[in-house]
């Protein structure tokens, strides 16, 4: 928030009389700005409530525990803020729920809906200049964010939550409502409408369950302000989109649902590309495109290709020395008469697919069976060099990729030490993409920031 022109003005949600005495003269769902009661009919009239860039409104009278509170809201670009609930004239304690819809923040990891801290969002579901509508559901231990009446945060807050500085007050108790513009330009609001619910308010038929938070390592990432996506998730083994979002919301992890696509895989032709965007493009996903084989290129138009936020491929399929289609995964399809000469031919053939029109390198560095106990051995200083040199000269990402436990540390080092940028990818083949648990690791071994992160292109869709 602004150190400068801070202005803050006096808002209060005048809720009914047996819910909060204070505030009994007027109806429910009014609001009182400045002395002025905004009842329904106000908003009803056309009038809109404006925020400029820099201020806040902060409730002054009366206090919430459990309530509802939705409105429509409209951002302009550079415009961004929050709404905080259970919190004090200091804005101190309490959770806050993001508004920025603007793709090029480079803080793209705390969108719209995120519950900042807890449960941050790198999805972009509303483009500036466009109302929608937002809805903020707190009964008990639950908080639910709804966008255009989708849930975007599912969270139970555990009996001991984790937090550390400068969230420490993050925990769910009672208090004040603030609307607060952090940004440059302003934030619209209308039709706003609170309803407290009773006092003994929950709800037994929530998705999702509390996680224990001192042995959750994906709390850690958000209470760092780390960035936590999963950028390589498939629908498959039983995965659905309907389950892959549930348990986003559970685990705290941000997908990308990517389809793989190429001859002889679900997605072969550019009408594919446009129904599989139009069946996902409102739901709670980054979109990716996982190029297969090397005939991708001619096999999709670019502008198909351009519809994904980025498109990723790997080294795995190729044509070897003496022209043999190779799927490295596959033993019987590997065809080894010197390993030192094939290992060069690896090395060769992925510095071929980083220099495609690709924005991520995926399953990097993996090795047939017959060679992949010698990993270290094969993967020289002279050969990670080449391999870091191409991932420079064309400016492309690297996964750390959970399904093989691959690159090393050596060559993840070497990597970041040249300015490569990285993702995590389960690249899961059954439904439980919860797991993080090298890339986590090298997270921690190699020290990596959020600047060492790659950035997705989101796209957003009306």
């Amino acid at each position: 928030m602004k150190n400068t022109r801070i202005v803050v003005k006096q808002l209060a949600f005048l809720l009914v009389a047996v819910l909060f005495a204070a505030c009994s003269s007027a109806p429910e769902g009014a609001l009182t700005l400045n002395g002025q009661t905004l009842s329904p009919d106000w908003f009803a009239a056309g009038n809109t409530l404006t925020i400029p860039g820099g201020e806040q409104y902060v409730q002054t009278k009366g206090k919430f525990k459990n309530f509802e509170l939705a409105m429509q809201l409209r951002t302009q670009p550079e415009a961004k803020g929050y709404i905080a609930f259970h919190t004090d004239k200091e804005l101190v304690k309490g959770y806050k729920v993001a508004i920025n819809n603007d793709i090029n923040d480079p803080i793209w990891w705390k969108m719209t809906g995120s519950l900042l801290s807890v449960r941050n969002l790198t999805k972009v579901f509303i483009p500036n200049n466009t109302w929608f509508d937002m809805r903020i559901r707190v009964a008990g231990q639950h908080i639910a964010v709804y966008i255009n009446n989708e849930p975007v945060v599912e969270y139970v807050e555990p009996t001991q939550p984790y937090r550390i500085a400068p969230n420490e007050q993050t925990r769910l108790s009672e208090g004040i409502l603030a609307f607060v513009n952090t940004g440059n330009q302003p934030i619209e609001f209308r039709n706003i409408q609170a309803t407290a619910l009773p006092e003994e308010a929950g709800n037994e038929s929530f998705p999702v369950v509390a996680l224990d938070e001192q042995t959750d390592p994906i709390i850690r990432l958000h209470q760092e302000d780390f960035p936590v996506l999963d950028y390589h998730v498939h629908l498959k083994g039983g995965l659905t989109k309907e389950r892959a979002a549930q348990q986003s919301r559970q685990t705290g992890i941000n997908y990308a649902i990517a389809p793989n696509c190429g001859i002889g895989f679900p997605v072969t032709k550019d009408e594919d590309i446009y129904n599989f965007i139009d069946s996902m493009h409102t739901q709670p996903f980054i979109l990716a495109m996982q190029a297969e084989g090397r005939e991708w290129l001619t096999t999709f138009s670019e502008k198909a290709r351009n519809q994904f936020d980025y498109v990723f491929s790997d080294a795995l399929t190729f044509h070897d020395n003496k022209n043999r289609r190779t799927r490295l995964w596959i033993n019987d399809e590997v065809w080894i008469d010197n390993e030192q000469q094939y290992m060069d031919m690896i090395v060769d053939k992925s510095c071929g697919v980083i220099a495609e029109p690709i924005d991520i390198f995926v399953n990097p560095t993996f090795l047939p069976e017959q060679m992949n106990d010698r990993y270290d051995e094969f993967w020289t200083d002279a050969r990670i060099q080449k391999f870091v040199d191409a991932l420079v000269k064309h400016g492309k990402a690297l996964e750390i990729n959970e399904l093989y436990r691959i690159p090393g540390k050596r060559i993840i080092m070497k990597a970041k030490e040249a300015g490569v940028k990285f993702t995590f990818g389960s690249n899961n083949v059954t439904p439980d993409v919860s797991d993080l648990s090298y890339s986590l690791q090298m997270k921690k071994e190699c020290d990596l920031k959020p600047e060492n992160m790659y950035k997705p292109k989101i796209k957003v869709f009306k």
